[in-house]
């Protein structure tokens, strides 16, 4: 049975597949467009780590960073071995339904612009396009999109 559940980012199931993400944007995107958070980071006070694991198994991470006046998708990653089992979707309803909890009234989030399993992802969730917020620029490999809570 899978798992979704709050964890700590250094431990080794999760850092592992966090290092697996952070290669992959760096492969992907020039270093200026990167705004993944480091570990050390998703362990913060103002950040909710999440993971989710079947067995002792890590399939999939995503964090939930609040900010002032809203929460933060960060940290979304499925290891490719579980991709297509609707892990980035339970992911992403947990940080939802944290984010509800914390009575914040809209999650946003800043993905590249070559991740299409991403955008559907968050479409499919009921994300739309949006305009830069917080320390974000406009960035030419940036989408950036919201969702009403």
């Amino acid at each position: 049975m899978i798992r979704v559940a709050i964890a700590d980012p250094r431990d080794p199931g999760p850092r592992a597949l966090l290092e697996e993400s952070h290669a992959m944007m760096q492969a992907l995107f020039p270093p200026e467009d990167n705004f993944y958070l480091s570990v050390d980071e998703l362990a913060g006070e103002d950040v909710h780590f999440f993971a989710a694991t079947e067995g002792d198994e890590v399939l999939g991470t995503g964090a939930l960073a609040v900010k002032d006046g809203y929460g933060e998708v960060k940290s979304m990653f499925t290891a490719e071995a579980a991709r297509g089992r609707g892990i980035g979707a339970m992911i992403l309803v947990k940080i939802e339904e944290w984010a509800v909890a914390l009575n914040l009234p809209v999650l946003k989030l800043e993905t590249g612009d070559s991740l299409g399993a991403a955008h559907r992802l968050y479409a499919r969730a009921g994300f739309v396009p949006c305009g830069p917020f917080g320390d974000y620029g406009a960035s030419a490999s940036s989408i950036f999109m919201e969702k009403k809570l």
